[in-house]
């Protein structure tokens, strides 16, 4: 380890021409005085990620007590199951009586929603904000909202509900949904732009091939006073950033050279569901290890969405094989969906991994939780939902378990559970009535 007499802040950011890129956590940002006696102190992330519709459980829950054998839905997961953990037998009671704006509305507030087609709606702050205004106050963003759907649907959307409750993951308050962004150039902007319209940031982004040009002399600077290890770890970050930059332009091009009409998908954004959503993935892992925001949310895919999935072989609507009647075959083509949805968190997980982070990974000092609002979608349920956690090992929790609990538990308890070990403490969470002691080990 090099560390240097005076340690670089760990907020140090390069600057040029309107442009900001904030550096991972590097050896000399330790303080030379405590070098010798601990490594830094782990910044805790936290990060949710939702799967519409629930999933089909038979191909989703595990036999035994480890993911040592794992379902088929889970497949995708074996390079780093000893780092996760699923959990089983939790439910939304406050989403009942069940229906897809309460299921995507309760995932994070577990409260529920004002039946209203209005504006007059209302909800409860989720637990994403609840980090966030204390997880955040350090960081260039409190929070980072995601999604895939780039659509803004207003009036009654689902049973009577507003559709502000299918569009929106994170509340602020009862009454401040958090509008999601799906565009990834306008992502990668908000993180590392100078700010100003979205068509202003476009029109400076036509103007300047990249954003690592602007910040080169500083970079040439801030490398020549760093030892071998954090100059390694620095040429890794902006790879990455190039490579993220390198596949949005080339997402534009591609959309520019259409020469068909395109009015739903924005310029910038990849025709493949899966090239958008590793982009979107790769930008959170960009904002965690820039330690741009310490909380993400991210939502696969809409409740109700119509997608299909022809890459992975499934023309069918997603919603309309969530009602499967249980025919088989609609199960099983359902189930593809769960998968490949699964194995893009998975490839994300893998990433975080094999990122360095102070004395461990990304993946290590962060905590995320994927999962969906409803269990059963042919039956609007909400109880044995599809859930996973994921990291967390420098706050102590432990991977490859599957953890049942023995009687039906809020899924309250476990936002309760991780906003504890990321140092958030809470006597209460919505219908929270304990810890999960499994992972508050």
């Amino acid at each position: 380890m090099f560390i240097t007499k005076k340690a670089l802040p760990r907020r140090t950011v390069l600057r040029g021409l309107g442009a900001s890129l904030a550096l991972p956590l590097l050896d000399a940002m330790v303080p030379a005085a405590v070098a010798g006696a601990s490594a830094a102190k782990p910044i805790r992330r936290l990060g949710f990620v939702f799967m519409p519709m629930g999933a089909d459980l038979s191909r989703w829950t595990p036999n035994g007590k480890t993911l040592d054998e794992l379902p088929p839905i889970l497949q995708s997961l074996a390079p780093v199951k000893d780092k996760v953990n699923c959990l089983s037998n939790t439910e939304l009671r406050n989403a009942y009586p069940g229906s897809h704006a309460t299921s995507n509305a309760a995932f994070l507030s577990a409260a529920r929603a004002k039946l209203t087609e209005s504006s007059d709606y209302y909800l409860g702050t989720t637990v994403d904000q609840i980090a966030a205004k204390e997880m955040g106050q350090s960081t260039q963003l409190p929070s980072l909202e995601l999604a895939m759907d780039m659509m803004e649907v207003v009036g009654q959307c689902d049973n009577g509900y507003a559709c502000v409750y299918q569009n929106n993951l994170s509340w602020s308050s009862p009454t401040t949904p958090l509008p999601a962004e799906a565009h990834p150039r306008l992502v990668f902007e908000s993180l590392f732009g100078a700010g100003g319209s979205k068509a202003e940031r476009q029109a400076a982004l036509r103007q300047r091939a990249s954003l690592l040009d602007f910040v080169r002399e500083d970079m040439a600077k801030l490398k020549r006073d760093l030892g071998p290890s954090d100059r390694a770890k620095v040429d890794g970050y902006l790879e990455t950033v190039r490579e993220v930059e390198r596949r949005i332009q080339k997402a534009e091009a591609d959309v520019n050279e259409n020469p068909l009409p395109d009015l739903d998908r924005p310029v910038g954004v990849p025709a493949s569901y899966a090239d958008h959503a590793r982009l979107m993935f790769d930008l959170q892992l960009l904002a965690m290890q820039g330690d741009v925001t310490r909380v993400t949310t991210f939502q696969l895919a809409r409740e109700t969405s119509n997608r299909t999935y022809p890459e992975i072989g499934v023309t069918d609507p997603h919603h309309p094989l969530s009602h499967h009647g249980n025919d088989p075959a609609k199960v099983a083509r359902m189930a593809k969906i769960n998968a490949f949805h699964v194995s893009l968190f998975a490839e994300y997980l893998q990433k975080l991994d094999a990122t360095p982070d102070g004395d461990g990974t990304l993946l290590d000092h962060s905590l995320l939780l994927y999962g969906s609002g409803m269990g059963n979608p042919n039956k609007h349920d909400h109880t044995d939902l599809p859930i996973l956690v994921a990291g967390g090992a420098a706050a102590g929790v432990k991977g490859n378990r599957h953890i049942r609990f023995d009687e039906v538990t809020p899924l309250a308890n476990l936002h309760l559970t991780l906003l504890d070990r990321v140092g958030v403490h809470l006597e209460k969470f919505a219908d929270s009535n304990g810890l999960v002691q499994e992972l508050a080990l």
